[in-house]
């Protein structure tokens, strides 16, 4: 793909995608997508003008294009959910509970220092467990509706 067809729906696109995906409290978010957008797209066409290859082009635009989105809560709940709770629900309704599950376990995530080498440390598992937890505790209470 050349720089001319790297425009501004293609950020779009491929913000919206990740966000549809891993961050779904983030998804409506209509202002963000544009701005992160507008900003990987001159980021890549100063960098092509600037004389770079199209590779350091891309990265310099994904670094903005994603900059922050790293750890994702919701992939996180899911993952919890799916591991731990899939006995219990069909598998179609396994994300749909984990996205509502993900408002249930913010108070658990505020706990934390959430980075990119967060899935690496030990607090991890800790989190995990307490993510456990906390469904385990919202099912007890309020059944799987």
């Amino acid at each position: 793909m050349d720089m001319l067809s790297k425009d501004l729906s293609y950020f779009n696109l491929r913000l919206q995608e990740l966000l549809n995906r891993s961050f779904p409290e983030k998804a409506w978010d209509t202002k963000f997508i544009a701005l992160r957008s507008e900003w990987a797209a001159n980021a890549y066409e100063e960098a092509f003008k600037a004389g770079n290859s199209l590779e350091v082009c891309d990265d310099i635009a994904n670094y903005i294009l994603y900059e922050g989105l790293y750890f994702s809560k919701f992939d996180t709940v899911l993952k919890v959910v799916i591991n731990e709770f899939d006995t219990i629900m069909a598998d179609e309704e396994l994300r749909p509970f984990a996205l509502k599950m993900l408002a249930i376990c913010e108070p658990v995530f505020q706990r934390y220092t959430l980075s990119q080498e967060f899935v690496e440390s030990t607090d991890y598992e800790i989190l995990y467990t307490e993510l456990t937890g906390t469904i385990a505790i919202w099912i007890e209470e309020n059944g799987l509706q």
